[in-house]
């Protein structure tokens, strides 16, 4: 019985993936492949030809130097806007601690009545509004309006007669946006009509 030769693998399993090659400078030309002597003008076109090759190499080995600098200068950048992207804000609250330092010191509660504590407060707390105002605050002022549970967050209805039904009828906590974005809902007490609590009572309870 005759042997078998082996079968050759398949070219697409013994084929590896290359790795990405790393560039190189050109090689220099080859001046023995020309057939017979060379005259003086190939021999100049030659080492004109093997400089510029040299010059375009040192050019792109910059280029790819400047190109690394200019993202590592970016990522750097990127990463410090990150770390401190609230400096300008903060740098806008600094003098309302300033102000509260001076507020609670012992030498400024002593000097002051309390109505005069009470203007420092208001001023104090109308500066601090300013500052989150100019951040982009603002309020979620709930009172009377519509329920709206995008904006609201209810804890309890109570029955009215005097505010419509599913109305705002008390606000026990302001809410906030940043620009478009809720950070805090309005904490709210819903209206309802008179004598509908038994309508809302679920089946099941007793």
């Amino acid at each position: 019985m005759s042997d078998k030769k082996d079968e050759p693998e398949s070219a697409g399993a013994a084929t590896e993936a290359a790795p990405t090659p790393t560039p190189t400078a050109p090689a220099p030309a080859d001046l023995t492949s020309v057939d017979g002597p060379l005259t003086p003008e190939q021999l100049g076109e030659l080492k004109a030809r093997a400089a510029k090759a040299e010059e375009n190499w040192e050019r792109l080995l910059r280029t790819a130097a400047d190109l690394e600098n200019v993202r590592k200068r970016a990522i750097r950048d990127r990463q410090d806007a990150v770390r401190y992207a609230n400096e300008a804000l903060m740098s806008k609250l600094v003098p309302v601690l300033d102000n509260f330092d001076a507020a609670m010191s012992p030498s400024g509660s002593a000097a002051g009545s309390a109505d005069s504590l009470r203007v420092g407060v208001q001023m104090i707390h109308s500066q601090l509004r300013a500052v989150l105002a100019d951040a982009g605050l603002e309020d979620v002022d709930a009172t009377g309006q519509p329920f709206d549970p995008n904006l609201h967050e209810a804890v309890s209805h109570q029955d009215s007669a005097d505010v419509p039904e599913a109305h705002v009828m008390q606000q026990l906590r302001k809410g906030y946006k940043l620009k478009d974005r809720l950070v805090r809902p309005a904490t709210v007490v819903v209206a309802r009509k008179p004598g509908s609590a038994a309508d809302s009572t679920p089946p099941d309870a007793q």
